[in-house]
């Protein structure tokens, strides 16, 4: 197989990314065979899991408009994976060419693709880091390079809480990113949920329980609890296709379905 620019040479093209699988999923053009293979494969046994990864990436273009329209122009993106097919900077500097983003990621493969795809932007830059390590990644030379936090910023966390477990405290860390940036900013989230899902959603997510990254259900009371000292924004949490939909007819009759909240809050001034 033929290497592409994008690919860097230190990564294993035989072997899938979930970064790449969740690329394919989103109709992008950065995987291989063997990550579409693989995606196949969890859409038979999970249907919805391809409409619910669109699902999100439509809510963070939405948010990102509505975030621009408010006067944010710079973006700490903490478990971007690879930031193709519509993501935060693209959205972003198409209504502001200035608009700054940070992606932030653990996995690897999805920095290394990140920096070979932003190579030439030089108001996005990527940074492996755990989200629970909040000070490193604030204190990081590239996060210091780009973000002014004594500014207005986003700070987005798109389906990435829901891998921290209680024991590690998502609210308290979700309050220490809140300290950290200046009234005006924003802080988004996308979390998983029980709650409006029928036993057999819930069951399928519990085997993320047999892998490395297990995912966390949570309440709609316990992702409120997330959003301490901040004003949640209309329409409040609730599931993705319902957060400031285009048009009414982007909401079908089984919005539940997509297992997901979404919400948006404001740091007032103090």
């Amino acid at each position: 197989m033929e290497r592409p620019s994008w690919a860097p040479e230190d990564i294993d093209l035989d072997r899938p990314s979930a970064a790449r699988v969740y690329d394919y999923f989103l109709g992008g053009a950065h995987n291989f065979a063997v990550d579409r293979q693989l995606a196949e494969a969890i859409a038979s046994m999970t249907p919805n899991i391809g409409d619910t990864m669109r699902a999100n990436r439509s809510f963070l273009r939405r948010m990102v408009r509505y975030l621009i329209g408010e006067g944010v122009t710079q973006f700490l993106d903490l478990g971007s994976g690879i930031p193709t097919v519509g993501n935060v900077h693209e959205v972003a500097q198409q209504a502001d060419p200035d608009a700054r983003v940070v992606y932030v990621d653990v996995d690897p493969i999805a920095v290394s693709h990140s920096r070979a795809i932003l190579a030439d932007d030089p108001n996005t830059t990527a940074i492996q880091a755990d989200v629970r390590e909040v000070d490193r990644i604030l204190a990081d030379p590239e996060t210091r390079r780009l973000l002014d936090l004594d500014r207005p910023v986003a700070v987005l966390l798109l389906g990435v809480l829901h891998f921290v477990p209680d024991s590690d405290d998502p609210a308290g860390l979700v309050a220490r990113l809140r300290d950290a940036i200046s009234p005006g900013s924003f802080v988004a989230q996308v979390n998983v949920t029980h709650e409006d899902q029928p036993p057999e959603v819930i069951e399928a997510q519990k085997l993320s329980g047999r892998t490395g990254t297990p995912i966390h259900l949570r309440s709609r009371a316990e992702l409120l609890a997330q959003f301490a000292g901040m004003s949640l924004v209309e329409p409040g949490l609730v599931h993705i296709p319902l957060w400031r939909p285009d048009s009414p007819l982007d909401v079908d009759d089984r919005r539940e379905r997509f297992g997901a909240l979404a919400g948006v809050a404001r740091k007032d001034a103090e």
